[in-house]
């Protein structure tokens, strides 16, 4: 079915993943207690050790995409292997993941709502079932809370009041499940502060494949999750899709104008919004009139909100997903030839996705502040 080119391309695609994430996760796990100790950070004791974090990281992400293959060769839908995009950016002092993601590319015309339905809702239901495996191996095994003294010696020190000239703390945003299993599996005792759980590779891994899982799950488009609900709502997912997506760019721009910033700096920035929101409806389907109209009243509403609530923020590392969504890949949804009504049992999977969905999605999950 596939030549040894394409076996030998994909296979060491993932293999770069896979050492990029290893790379990626050593930096974040153990990044700190590498320096202070003074030890060289790509040592082979430590690349080993940052396993711990890349191979259920990558391993969800693996089963996820082969959700996605093996439903199509189910279907007799020819589409490619697994592409794995390997991104580590340690060496140029940029924090990293390791990866882009990785996606499956459809080669042959899928005509039918039910195998739609099928390929994009069989990716997130295998991975969530392999992260919920390892985020409950995470918190039934943490490690004695002296463990960070390893990871940050310096708390060790009662004199110790912060690093000085550091001005940027970052954690992970939570969301409702990660909150519910940490309530329930972890001993309190040990469960750490979302600003540490960098340093637990299975749980930083497992909220990361949270995290993925609820980007694929919008329902938008030509994501899985829009994939969902065109098999759900075939005839309204146009409607719900630009409605979900309007929403998405709503919340994420919100305080990005404001009627208490000075007006020399909103004469530059509310064009320059408004020419990105009208972009990041191009491939809607809309016309140039109607697209302006969405930007207006976004950007206008924002302002209203600004005015009465100065310091309402929403998540604006959303805003460059939604420009992909909207520039690249688009809120409409191929065609198909009929409209036949799914079943009892993938109507029931269908709202289990939604379920995951709203269970996974954090509306911040990457918290920067000073």
């Amino acid at each position: 079915m596939y030549s040894k080119k394409e076996y030998f391309i994909h296979t060491i695609l993932f293999i770069l993943t896979l050492i990029a994430s290893t790379l990626a996760g050593g930096e974040w796990v153990y990044g700190k207690s590498v320096i202070a100790k003074g030890d060289d950070f790509l040592s082979w004791d430590y690349f080993l050790r940052s396993f711990a974090f890349s191979i259920p990281f990558i391993g969800i992400l693996l089963i996820h995409e082969l959700g996605h293959l093996f439903t199509s060769i189910h279907h007799k839908v020819k589409s490619s292997l697994p592409f794995f995009i390997p991104a580590w950016l340690g060496f140029l002092g940029i924090p990293s993941i390791g990866t882009f993601g990785a996606i499956i590319q459809m080669k042959s015309f899928v005509n039918s709502r039910k195998k739609f339905f099928d390929i994009g809702v069989a990716g997130p239901l295998a991975g969530f079932v392999i992260a919920l495996g390892v985020l409950t191996y995470g918190f039934t095994t943490l490690p004695p809370a002296e463990y960070i003294y390893e990871i940050h010696p310096e708390y060790a020190n009662p004199e110790f009041e912060g690093y000085g000239d550091q001005v940027v703390d970052f954690e992970l945003g939570n969301n409702l499940l990660f909150s519910l299993m940490s309530s329930t599996l972890a001993d309190p005792e040990r469960m750490p502060e979302m600003s540490e759980l960098i340093h637990y590779p299975f749980l930083f891994a497992g909220y990361l494949a949270l995290f993925f899982t609820a980007l694929n799950l919008l329902p938008i488009g030509q994501l899985d999750g829009g994939h969902v609900i065109f098999g759900l709502f075939p005839k309204r997912h146009k409607e719900i899709s630009l409605s979900a997506f309007t929403l998405f760019l709503f919340y994420a721009g919100l305080g990005m104008i404001s009627p208490f910033f000075p007006a020399e700096e909103l004469i530059i920035r509310i064009p320059l919004y408004l020419g990105f929101l009208y972009i990041c409806y191009h491939k809607s389907g809309l016309t140039a009139q109607t697209k302006l109209t969405f930007a207006l009243s976004i950007a206008a509403s924002q302002y209203l909100i600004a005015y009465f609530f100065p310091t309402i923020q929403g998540y604006q590392g959303w805003l460059f997903f939604g420009f992909l969504l909207g520039r690249v890949m688009g809120t409409r949804h191929p065609e198909v030839s009929g409209y036949k009504e799914l079943d009892a049992r993938r109507k029931i999977i269908g709202w289990i996705a939604i379920i995951i969905f709203c269970l996974c999605f954090s509306p911040q999950p990457f918290i920067f502040s000073e």
